[in-house]
């Protein structure tokens, strides 16, 4: 009796839940289908993504520090005059004193002592780069005279007018040096050996050449690795 109780029990049990069935019809099916897919083909392209990115700084990575020697190269380079460089700047003009010429006194170059003013003075005006008649000014440069001649690292600055460009670390700084150089003391300097000194106003497009000859470096060898390590 109780065995046929509890079958009986089954049965009714089973009769009162019904199966439930997917109603869903076919259109509904293939859109969650399509849903489905769409939010598979996205996690797939995440996926891709986030490889290529790992490679990418693994890349990176590998090369950071060629990048920084490469960098830090350039920086040397710009420092030492060997790069040309382009900023705003002034460029200013040495020329005869037209009156002198028609005295018939013959003006024909600046002496050394003059140019060596000259540039102390701008450079103490905030000059960053400097060149005089296309030659670049670096620490090195050795101006002086030779047969009774001006030169520049060798190079005759015998011909008149001679054009000096200067570049300042930016806007304000170029047109800080341009009113400077207006009240410039080696106006007189020059006025006096029958020369004058035109200043043009700052420009954003002074260029100024690499140094164009070797750099001979004196009196410096490399340190020696301490314990047979790298320095």
């Amino acid at each position: 009796m109780i065995i046929i109780g509890l079958m009986i029990a089954i049965q009714f049990k089973a009769v009162k839940e019904p199966i439930v069935r997917d109603t869903r019809d076919t259109w509904q099916l293939r859109e969650d289908l399509q849903k489905e897919k769409d939010l598979e083909l996205k996690l797939l392209r995440e996926i891709r993504s986030n490889e290529e990115k790992i490679v990418q700084y693994e890349t990176e990575r590998k090369h950071s520090k060629e990048k920084i020697l490469r960098d830090t190269l350039d920086e040397l380079k710009m420092e030492a005059g060997l790069s040309e460089v382009t900023g705003d700047g002034i460029i200013i003009t040495i020329t005869p004193v037209y009156e002198k010429l028609l005295l018939g006194h013959a003006i024909t170059s600046v002496t050394p002592d003059l140019i060596k003013r000259l540039l102390n003075e701008i450079n103490r005006y905030g000059a960053q780069y400097v060149s005089i008649a296309g030659h670049r000014v670096i620490n090195t440069t050795v101006i002086r005279e030779i047969n009774d001649e001006t030169k520049i690292d060798g190079y005759p600055l015998s011909q008149l007018p001679l054009e000096v460009k200067v570049i300042a670390e930016n806007n304000k700084a170029a047109e800080l040096l341009y009113k400077r150089m207006q009240v410039s003391k080696s106006a007189e300097d020059f006025f006096i050996d029958n020369l004058r000194i035109e200043v043009m106003r700052p420009d954003e497009q002074i260029t100024i050449p690499a140094y164009e000859d070797t750099i001979r470096i004196l009196h410096m060898k490399p340190v020696k690795p301490k314990n047979g390590g790298d320095s």
